[in-house]
């Protein structure tokens, strides 16, 4: 058979797997992962999440052990948040601001134990709330953005007091990085980042999460509506808007929360801001990735592996993933 006359054969930068590596665009290492971490206290042992699988909430002791997992695998930070008995919660989110609550804790101990692991806390009022929403009401049942501010403020220079490398708004209000910023600064706290929730969705893909929190309904009872805070799904230029204003405001890293049904919004915010780009691969990402993978329909290694190229690809500098161990784990034995 006559040979085409083809002056191109793109085939031929994928022929194997050493001219594949070599043309690669896009990778994926250990250093651009961020882990979340769940901590909690008042328990003998570390608590499975049912709609998160292999993911635990950890007991302070545990953490650390966890941390140091993570950092030997070559991955770079960890992001803490809590999961707070009900007890301990109110609606003011007064625990959020307790020097001596569990986050402020754990911070101290990573920081101790494990030094040169980057240390990240979320900023928002859910997980501290009775009502599971991210910040405080007012009188008529909304949530009062100047106030809740106030207190970011407050929770944020604690955990800049504590070690944190970097504290992440993820709350969504209006001038709350400005506000961070100004509070962190007057603290001589010049050196604490912030890492912007930017462009967070009011997202389905959250519900993981929240149980592993306890914030927000149960299944079967309807899920917290923040859409008065979040963005829509639909808007896309709403979301660029929010991270140049972050950007302006004083943010050192700007995120798009979802991952990856965002990627395109991922793409644009690359394009549009000078600071590095973060992107969270959600609980709801990685719980149907790992169902579908359970159930037998697809493989889970390289479905995550593809899921995380994809996200890199569309411009992210790192990613806050479920994934992080797992996936650090993968790398280090193909390139051992």
């Amino acid at each position: 058979m006559a040979q085409l006359p083809l002056p191109r054969r793109p085939r031929r930068l994928r022929a194997t797997p050493a001219v594949r590596a070599l043309v690669a665009e896009t990778d994926v290492l250990p250093r651009h992962l961020i882990a979340p971490l769940f901590v909690r206290e008042n328990a003998s042992v570390p608590a499975a999440i049912a709609s998160m699988p292999g993911v635990k909430r950890h007991l302070l002791p545990d953490l650390v052990k966890e941390a140091a997992a993570l950092h030997k695998l070559g991955i770079p930070a960890v992001a803490l948040f809590p999961a707070l008995a009900t007890v301990k919660k109110d609606g003011r989110g007064t625990a959020a601001t307790d020097p001596k609550g569990l986050i402020a804790r754990a911070i101290r101990l990573l920081k101790k134990e494990l030094p040169e692991m980057l240390v990240i806390t979320d900023a928002a009022l859910d997980p501290y709330t009775t009502h599971g929403h991210d910040g405080v009401l007012d009188k008529k049942g909304r949530v009062d953005n100047d106030a809740t501010v106030a207190i970011l403020a407050r929770q944020t220079v604690l955990y800049a007091e504590a070690g944190a490398d970097f504290v992440a708004p993820s709350d969504m209000m209006d001038g709350r990085v400005a506000a961070l910023r100004a509070a962190l600064d007057k603290a001589g706290h010049i050196h604490t980042g912030i890492i912007a929730y930017a462009s967070k969705f009011a997202s389905a893909y959250y519900g993981p999460f929240r149980e592993a929190v306890g914030s927000g309904a149960r299944k079967g009872s309807g899920y917290l509506d923040k859409r008065t805070y979040q963005l829509s799904p639909g808007n896309r230029r709403e979301a660029l808007l929010e991270a140049l204003l972050d950007e302006e405001e004083g943010a050192d890293i700007v995120m798009v929360k979802p991952a990856g049904p965002y990627l395109d919004v991922l793409r644009e915010v690359r394009d549009a801001v000078h600071v590095p780009v973060a992107a969270y691969q959600v609980s709801g990402e990685y719980a149907q990735i790992q169902a579908a993978a359970q159930n037998g329909w697809l493989d889970l290694e390289k479905t995550r592996d593809e899921s995380l190229h994809g996200i890199r690809r569309a411009g992210a500098d790192m990613i806050l993933t479920y994934f992080a161990r797992g996936y650090a784990e993968s790398w280090k034995k193909l390139n051992a």
